[in-house]
């Protein structure tokens, strides 16, 4: 190999005159090679698992789905970071640009999908009665209250 590369920087090499631009080979790989309709498929799915690609959904539903074993340190300190050390269990985080960050870091590692709210944004005296279905939903347990008594008037 060092001898191939010895021969051909004593060898004259000539660039071409006409040879204006240089374009890196890093280009190649970094641009989308997908279809325009796939992606029109893909966009499709949205409505199908209910989100919207203008209004992206607010909270993320990470698990851990590979071990940390054997990777390095960085990428465990991210897992700890995100409260990922048991795998298989979800764990809701905000839609934000710092936690997406860490996320890209670990990509590989974790399952991300939407936390979607049948029901809503449940409220303060709710929460306590709510609880996540393999689907990634928020189900709201509503508890039934007694109905009120109306006086009727004769």
């Amino acid at each position: 190999m060092a001898g191939l590369c010895r021969a051909l920087l004593s060898s004259s090499f000539a660039v071409p005159k006409n040879f204006t631009q240089v374009t890196p080979c890093r280009t190649k790989f970094t641009k989308t090679r997908i279809s325009p309709q796939v992606m029109e498929e893909w966009a499709k799915d949205h409505e199908k698992y209910g989100g919207d690609p203008e209004q992206p959904h607010k909270l993320h539903l990470v698990t851990r789905i590979k071990s940390t074993m054997r990777r390095p340190k960085w990428e465990k300190k991210v897992i700890e970071t995100l409260g990922l050390q048991k795998g298989h269990q979800p764990r809701v985080h905000k839609n934000s640009h710092s936690v997406n960050n860490l996320l890209k870091i670990v990509k590989h590692l974790v399952r991300i999908e939407p936390l979607k709210l049948p029901h809503g944004l449940p409220a303060e005296e709710d929460m306590a009665n709510t609880y996540l279905n393999s689907k990634g939903e928020l189900i709201v347990k509503r508890l039934l209250k007694p109905p009120e008594k109306k006086v009727i008037k004769p």
